[in-house]
């Protein structure tokens, strides 16, 4: 926080802000979204469209097709490098997709996850990583896993200038400490922990928060409870938004189907046939062909 007195021109300049964020049209403006464009469509019962993303191309079809966010997840880990698991992801790894994607995204938000390791030690460590995250990949927010434990760290980012994403409810990161994938806080002293979490993450500054796997009577309560904009996945169509990993929305990850996923495409299927058929035409030496030659 700037102990410096605000001049009469900032309040100006932030209610300018606001409705130009008020004012935004969709899939059809071409301005950035902001943190404040996401707080608008909030406060407009406006759906927030959140996919994960992790190289150029694929961030540039999803931003031109209006996504409003895009997730550099550490769910790199999986459907990129084929992990079992996201902890394998360095401050590094992540840094690199995020530049990638960055690259791509001429309208979204762009937003990384902080991964395994570099943020939960203290919050000098936490602040390194947000900021090597913002300076190195030119991302727009972090997204930190956990909840009281690390508001301490998200309030020392947030005042640092790094907008900041919660998330709580199934915390990948922890599956460890889980065991399971399954359903959290379906219990009422977890759903009760849950909400307390939610608030604190809110009070130290997060700008939005995902709720994952969670009951949607729950995730509907958060979201009441919430000023910011919450954004599920796997909680309910009362979020404020829904987030999906991309690579399960367009059909690639077969071997993942939870409840929660709606694929959109088939893509594994259209690759394979792609691919079919171009090692028959090359078998074939009906590719290339003489318009194909030089």
């Amino acid at each position: 926080m700037s102990s410096q007195t605000a001049s009469p021109g900032d309040s100006t300049d932030d209610e300018a802000s606001a409705a130009e964020a008020a004012d935004f049209a969709g899939p059809t403006d071409a301005r950035r979204v902001t943190t404040q464009t996401l707080q608008a469509l909030k406060e407009a019962g406006t759906p927030i469209a959140m996919l994960t993303a992790y190289d150029y191309t694929s961030a540039r079809l999803l931003d031109r097709a209006g996504i409003d966010v895009l997730l550099v997840g550490d769910s790199a880990s999986n459907v990129m490098a084929g992990h079992e698991t996201t902890l394998p992801m360095t401050l590094d790894h992540m840094i690199y997709h995020a530049q990638c994607v960055r690259r791509g995204a001429e309208r979204a938000l762009v937003a990384a996850d902080l991964p395994f390791g570099t943020f939960q030690g203290n919050s000098e460590e936490a602040l390194a990583s947000a900021i090597r995250m913002m300076k190195e990949a030119g991302v727009h927010a972090v997204k930190m896993e956990g909840g009281r434990a690390v508001a301490g760290s998200v309030e020392r980012i947030v005042e640092a200038g790094v907008p900041v994403i919660g998330h709580l409810g199934l915390t990948p990161q922890s599956i460890y400490e889980f065991g399971t994938y399954q359903v959290r806080a379906e219990g009422e002293e977890e759903a009760d922990q849950l909400r307390r979490d939610a608030r604190a993450l809110e009070e130290a500054g997060c700008f939005a928060l995902v709720l994952e796997k969670i009951p949607a009577a729950l995730a509907e309560a958060v979201t009441q409870d919430l000023a910011i904009p919450t954004v599920g996945i796997g909680a309910g169509a009362a979020c404020d938004g829904q987030v999906l990993v991309s690579h399960d929305l367009l059909g690639l990850t077969t071997d993942f189907s939870p409840r929660f996923v709606r694929r959109y495409a088939r893509l594994d299927e259209t690759i394979t046939e792609a691919a079919e058929r171009y090692v028959q035409d090359v078998r074939a030496r009906a590719f290339p062909s003489e318009e194909e030659s030089y």
